[in-house]
């Protein structure tokens, strides 16, 4: 039990490392007005979500599992920051940005998620 808590910590503690130089980045490049780092780390962490149910489970390989799939891509995927994200699109009366932001985060994090498995069935095909 301990050691796959300590594989938890480390890769929650490298996944909100990479999302929060995700949204520097963003910030840097793009500027305020739209969540864009929060909307690209839950599609791009859903790919990868996808691509490790795959190829942990064709290596038989779920000791990572704790790392990568909680870990990991836990601490970078972010529905809780999507979740304020939304709300204050939606507090700040921009109520169509807001749906539209929902949808498509939950539509391409869903598409991604299924891509995901797609490409790993394939390579390992």
């Amino acid at each position: 039990m301990f050691v796959p808590l300590l594989q938890v910590a480390l890769g929650g503690a490298l996944g909100a490392s990479a999302r929060y130089l995700t949204g520097v980045a963003a910030m840097r490049l793009i500027g305020p007005g739209f969540p864009w780092a929060t909307l690209v780390v839950n599609i791009f962490g859903s790919f990868l979500m996808g691509v490790l149910i795959v190829v942990l489970a064709h290596k038989g390989e779920t000791r990572l599992a704790p790392f990568l799939m909680i870990g990991v891509l836990g601490g970078f995927t972010t529905f809780s920051a999507f979740s304020l994200d939304a709300l204050t699109l939606f507090e700040r009366g921009q109520v169509w940005v807001a749906a539209a932001y929902v949808i498509v985060s939950v539509v391409f994090s869903l598409g991604a998620i299924v891509a995901g498995l797609v490409a790993a069935r394939g390579f390992f095909a």
